[in-house]
């Protein structure tokens, strides 16, 4: 008999016997069905996700977050470093400071750590696409996307954060305008995406009939950039507008309205890809998300990678593996409940 062996399954009963009292689990995730009789442990890699002509090794995106601040070069550089690592997908903060000055390039110059492998997506508010729109200048937006050999670019429509924010733009032509002129007007491979409200009905069926490379979500639920910009307002502003923060659309509505959007719509969609962001908060959500949906889709994340990044690089390299593991684990062992 081997004493080792047998000392350490002691150790590990005597551990259960103490543990049992604080392992009752009285809330239950009803969204899955538990099929431990149908795989072994994972050991083999999931299926690689095609996105914009780049191959992502798993469903993850690091969505859009900071660039131009004091700590943003060093965010960015421990993102792309663990995105490259591990095949994921990356999407830049507001690009809106490198439209007219190199200052912060560096900030952004994240593709010699990615990779050319993984996808790297640039972003821009659609107010500075407006703005360019009025004076024929959408080329300088391809330049940008070229110098910083992006993939793309994130086109954000933020009305409501515009609107909080004291010093924010105004709007005079609506966003469907602004991105069908990007669309007829450059190249680019176009997301569009929200900042924490979400889409409502109207809005998808909008979007999934252009020849977006992507929907972004950015879901009612995870950071709300509005809410952000109210803590900023007067006391005044934020006892009038604060109503407004609680409107919007959670992730999980957004999957119901695109399946209706995408049954509806049959052949005259063009958008095919989404990513699913705002109130992902772990793997099981993002596998669940990305499985109910009738699209191919990934999930994104913002803030948990956030914190993980400026935790220190070892503490994000333990994050994103402990996503991947998990991601691993739930497909093997879970089916949702339609």
């Amino acid at each position: 008999m081997n004493t080792e062996k047998t000392e350490v399954a002691e150790s590990r009963k005597t551990s259960h016997i103490e543990l049992t009292f604080k392992s009752q689990v009285e809330q239950l995730d009803d969204r899955f069905f538990y099929e431990p009789m149908l795989s072994g442990h994972p050991s083999a890699e999931l299926t690689p996700v095609e996105f914009c002509g780049k191959q992502m090794k798993y469903p993850i995106w690091v969505s859009s977050m900071t660039g131009g601040a004091d700590l943003a070069g060093r965010i960015n550089r421990n993102l792309a470093e663990a995105v490259g690592k591990y095949g994921l997908g990356m999407g830049l903060g507001s690009c809106r400071q490198l439209l007219d000055s190199d200052k912060f390039f560096e900030d952004f110059n994240l593709r010699p750590i990615l990779g050319k492998e993984v996808p790297l997506f640039a972003n821009i508010g659609i107010a500075q696409v407006e703005q360019l729109i009025k004076i024929d200048g959408l080329a300088k937006l391809e330049d940008m996307v070229g110098r910083l050999d992006a993939d793309g670019i994130f086109l954000h429509v933020n009305p409501l954060q515009e609107w909080m924010q004291p010093e924010g733009d105004r709007y005079h032509i609506s966003p469907l305008e602004a991105v069908e002129q990007m669309l007829e007007q450059t190249n680019l491979n176009i997301i569009v995406k929200e900042v924490g409200q979400g889409f409502g009905y109207e809005s998808l069926k909008a979007l999934f009939k252009l020849p977006l490379a992507g929907i972004d979500f950015a879901a009612h639920g995870g950071t709300n950039f509005s809410q952000i910009e109210l803590h900023r307002n007067t006391e005044i502003a934020k006892e009038i507008m604060s109503p407004m923060v609680f409107v919007g659309h959670s992730a999980e509505e957004m999957v119901e309205l695109s399946n209706q959007v995408i049954e509806e719509l049959g052949d005259q969609r063009q958008c095919n890809q989404v990513i699913i962001s705002g109130g992902v908060k772990n793997y099981l959500d993002g596998y669940y998300l990305t499985e109910k949906i009738n699209v191919p889709a990934i999930y994104g994340q913002a803030s948990k990678f956030l914190k993980a990044a400026l935790e220190s690089p070892e503490y994000l390299d333990e994050y994103v593996k402990g996503q991947i593991e998990g991601l691993k684990i739930a497909n093997a062992l879970l089916r949702i409940k339609r």
